[in-house]
């Protein structure tokens, strides 16, 4: 007999209660407001009994809180099936045909059965794929890098804004390497949107001869957005999420590209960041050299120039302290938004550091 499908209304005190309860069951403990509060539909099972026997969530193109209860004569393949195919349905309502899954690699096999192909896994999570546009077409629609590029590498910039100190650390990579792939981190929760970020970053090398600028898409994105509703610790979710992301690089982006270096900034100011690095220096090597670039410093020789020193003297109205640390095409891009930007100061839009 099948199962029905129920939204489940998480507002509702005594839905969300009943939910967490079968997931922590399940074995899915974390429910901060980070990871809850980006979910925009949740459905339910519910055996002839009307009792709770699968959850999974939507939020945005991804799937997380998956959980079923076997069934009575076996396990839960088929309750399986059906709930992840009712997501499925939902998403492409919504217009949604590619889809995300970020789960325990014990569900691996699961979800290949249901069509999704694995990006990367680690110990501790994975990341999987099904529809398009996927990894394969994301690849195909970057520029081809010369015939005559021997030596290929990569940095990956949230830029914002795009400083001095992104330039100085591409025109390192650029001066080492025969062709560089700069990839912009694609996700509108910073004080610049994508858009501006991306069209900042070109604009800025546009004199680099041997530089490609492009939009990360889906796989460049922020390791601290990775879902990690399935690990209680901090620690450990910090691991696994930077991991993963390390993870993903190596086997989707560099191997493909032929990318033989990935070029990062030391990072005496953020520990989250700096414990990113240390993630891809263990992930990476050999297959990829990591190499770490001393941070260009501003003129007290001391602290170094930052997309948050920017954004703070927006906040600050100081547009005069600005010019020594962008670029002129970053520099004539805020004092004409001068207004907008500072507006967004004000109403906190400040996230993710550089």
């Amino acid at each position: 007999m099948t199962d029905k499908v129920a939204e489940l209304y998480l507002f509702n005190p005594r839905v969300k209660k009943t939910w967490q309860t079968f997931l922590t069951k399940k074995g899915i403990p974390v429910f901060s407001d980070q990871e809850v509060d980006q979910i925009d539909q949740t459905i339910g099972l519910f055996d002839e009994k009307n009792r709770l026997v699968g959850t999974g969530s939507i939020a945005g193109e991804t799937i997380k809180y998956i959980a079923v209860e076997d069934e009575p004569n076996g396990p839960a393949g088929a309750r399986f099936n059906q709930l992840v195919s009712s997501l499925e349905a939902s998403l492409a309502q919504s217009g949604h045909f590619h889809l995300f899954v970020f789960t325990k690699p014990t569900y691996e096999h699961s979800f290949a059965h249901v069509g999704f192909n694995t990006l990367a896994k680690t110990k501790q999570g994975l990341i999987l794929e099904k529809g398009t546009p996927n990894i394969q077409s994301f690849r195909e629609q970057l520029p081809k890098k010369p015939n005559t590029a021997k030596r290929v590498a990569a940095v990956v910039l949230n830029a914002n804004p795009f400083t001095k100190g992104h330039r100085y650390l591409v025109e390192q990579a650029a001066k080492e390497n025969d062709w560089v792939y700069v990839f912009v981190v694609n996700q509108d929760v910073s004080l610049f949107t994508t858009k501006e970020r991306l069209a900042l970053v070109e604009r800025g090398l546009s004199d680099v001869k041997n530089v490609c600028v492009a939009n990360g898409g889906d796989y460049m994105v922020s390791y601290l957005s990775f879902p990690a509703y399935f690990i209680k610790d901090h620690d450990r979710a910090i691991s696994y999420q930077t991991t993963l992301d390390a993870e993903l690089f190596k086997e989707q982006i560099a191997g493909p590209l032929g990318i033989q270096v990935r070029y990062v900034g030391t990072e005496p100011d953020s520990p989250t960041t700096k414990r990113y690095n240390e993630a891809l220096q263990a992930v990476l090597p050999k297959e990829v050299l990591v190499k770490e670039v001393p941070r260009l410093t501003q003129a007290d020789g001391k602290q170094a120039v930052s997309a948050s020193s920017v954004r703070q003297a927006i906040k600050d109205n100081q547009f005069s302290s600005i010019v020594a640390l962008v670029p002129k095409t970053t520099a004539h891009f805020i004092n004409e938004h001068w207004q907008t930007l500072r507006g967004k100061m004000m109403k906190g839009q400040n996230q993710h550091a550089d």
